[in-house]
């Protein structure tokens, strides 16, 4: 009986705070409230009262955010409290059994059905989007990414930063961002999110802007969209071709040097291995092209030109 106490007091405490926040609601819900929240069918609402007779260390971590905002007409918590998301509790609280009550996470609903709950309430923006995405299709969720009780960072993640959550799976991009050019992710100035859209994208690899990489890459980029009257073939084809967007040991974040880079479309070119007649470099030993940059020394407008002589890209 005297270890009974302390739990009885603290739950009695907690409880009397929580009305006092307006957190406590009643059993019966209103038709809207009862609207508002996803039911399990033939379920009936205990209140968030009961909940909180075994489950007290949860009051201290949601109170901090959107979900337990009671005063936010939106908030789970000005609606059907913990029963909101969980669904009616009665049957659980009654039996004590886990199966009767819908959990989240591990052993919980699984990625389809835990979204389904998410997004009875969060209907604006891209949200929607994630049924069909890439993330649905590798059973990412909201709560693979998300957490409701205890974020760590913005918009509720599980991390403090977002560039540490999308390193959890994609450890190889993140890695990227240590190499010599990089996107400037560590710095601060972008976030995975400046480019893709993890809830879901019209685009390949969840990219926010338009419905190709090109046009992901020139809404940012717009100085190298064209049209152009000579076009290079590379750049219509997609710009990581030559580049590599999250990083590179190269210059210009391309994928190989120049004029190596070149050298993998351009091997048949036939080009004289000296300059051009008129155009000897003085003072050295040699008048080879090489010299310098290598190919972009000449053709400067390599992403394409609108000069009436400009299909070599010299201007």
């Amino acid at each position: 009986m005297r270890r009974a106490i302390p739990g009885v007091f603290l739950s009695a405490v907690v409880i009397a705070w929580l009305a006092a926040s307006g957190w406590v609601l009643t059993a019966s819900a209103t038709p809207a409230q009862q609207a508002a929240a996803p039911e399990t069918a033939g379920g009936t609402y205990a209140g968030t009262e009961v909940c909180l007779t075994c489950h007290t260390e949860k009051a201290d971590s949601l109170k901090g955010t959107p979900h337990g905002r009671a005063s936010n007409p939106r908030s789970p918590l000005a609606g059907q409290g913990c029963e909101a998301c969980h669904g009616p509790g009665k049957a659980h609280a009654e039996a004590g059994d886990a199966t009767l009550i819908r959990r989240f996470g591990n052993g919980g609903l699984a990625p389809r059905a835990s979204a389904e709950v998410c997004t009875a309430c969060h209907v604006r923006g891209t949200h929607a989007l994630w049924t069909g995405s890439q993330h649905e299709q590798r059973n990412v969720g909201c709560v693979t990414c998300h957490s409701v009780h205890s974020p760590r960072g913005d918009k509720q993640i599980k991390a403090a930063t977002q560039p540490e959550l999308c390193g959890g799976c994609h450890r190889q991009m993140a890695n990227k961002f240590y190499r010599f050019n990089h996107m400037p992710v560590r710095e601060g100035k972008m976030v995975c999110s400046s480019c893709h859209n993890p809830h879901g994208s019209s685009n390949v690899k969840l990219l926010k802007a338009g419905t190709t990489v090109d046009q992901a890459c020139t809404s940012c980029h717009a100085e190298k969209r064209g049209p152009y009257l000579w076009e290079h073939a590379p750049v219509t084809n997609s710009c990581v071709t030559c580049h590599d967007p999250h990083g590179s040991n190269n210059e210009r974040l391309l994928v190989a040097k120049v004029p190596f880079l070149c050298q993998r479309c351009h091997v048949t070119a036939r080009h004289p291995p000296t300059v051009y007649e008129g155009f000897a470099l003085r003072n050295t030993t040699s008048a080879n092209r090489l010299i310098g940059s290598g190919c972009v020394v000449c053709h400067v407008q390599i992403h394409g030109s609108n000069a009436p002589s400009g299909k070599y890209f010299h201007r």
